[in-house]
């Protein structure tokens, strides 16, 4: 990596995955209930875990702390620098024992996702990058899609979302469909060309969204709200409507498609 004004900020993130890893060698995904007594939630006891070893890694003095396993404190809003992140996206599948997990962290300065790092333990893959440095996959650099069209792209799309249906729409779309869990893993595998596309329609947290999309716009590729706005971070509100994500030269012809998609479905 290049010379970086994030260069403190890309070794917490080192150190915070690190430690990360070392919680989750606690866990046996798939077979999480039965490390337990009864009564107990492992998912909870795991998420706990390891929001404890990001904090202590990651926050300083002066800066904002927005996670899913944490109360909110409302604080934030008045830092400039603020981490977002989601100890352990995926819960679903790490119950399961499907490898589509994984810890995600970002850095937001000013209201713009400028950092992150996403580590999957299951595949032992790492992502981790600024605006300023690029991104690196497994320590090489990285960078999103080059494909020019939709047409043969390959989409994760939510697992969950395709079981309620919500996919119908795209089953006859030129683009090959894959469901997969995790949206920062989904956002992560963007990031470094290994997917083309990731897109949800439904509302998602910051936490989900927050480190995914600063690799996907550190690698070069774009990123985009529903609103054809760019993503912004530390709201009072973390809730946002869906994300859009893909390499550069996709973005017209695949914003294209969303509204039409999103001006169909208004009218039915």
């Amino acid at each position: 990596m290049n010379p970086s004004r994030y260069a403190d900020i890309l070794q917490r993130i080192h150190a915070a995955l690190e430690a990360a890893r070392g919680v989750f060698a606690r866990f046996t995904p798939g077979e999480i209930e039965a490390e337990y007594k009864a009564g107990q939630d492992p998912v909870t006891e795991a998420d706990k875990a390891l929001d404890a070893v990001l904090r202590a890694n990651l926050l300083r003095s002066g800066e904002g702390w927005l996670s899913e396993e944490s109360a909110d404190d409302p604080s934030r809003l008045a830092q400039s620098r603020v981490w977002v992140v989601d100890p352990l996206d995926g819960t679903r599948e790490f119950v399961q024992g499907i490898p589509e997990f994984c810890v995600s962290i970002g850095y937001v300065e000013d209201g713009r996702a400028v950092a992150g790092g996403i580590c999957n333990p299951a595949t032992n893959e790492t992502f981790v990058g600024s605006v300023d440095t690029g991104v690196l996959y497994n320590g090489k650099p990285a960078r999103p899609s080059q494909r020019p069209h939709l047409n043969g792209a390959l989409v994760l799309a939510s697992r969950s979302e395709v079981k309620r249906g919500e996919w119908k729409s795209f089953e006859s779309a030129n683009f090959q469909v894959r469901p997969m869990g995790s949206v920062a893993y989904k956002l992560a595998l963007v990031s470094a060309g290994l997917a083309d596309i990731t897109f949800t329609l439904v509302p998602k947290n910051e936490w989900d969204v927050a480190a995914g999309a600063a690799l996907v716009e550190s690698a070069g590729g774009f990123v985009s709200t529903l609103e054809n706005t760019p993503l912004r971070c530390n709201n009072k509100s973390p809730l946002l409507t869906g994300l859009i994500a893909c390499g550069p030269l996709m973005r017209d012809e695949l914003m294209a498609m969303v509204n039409g998609y999103m001006a169909s479905a208004r009218q039915s």
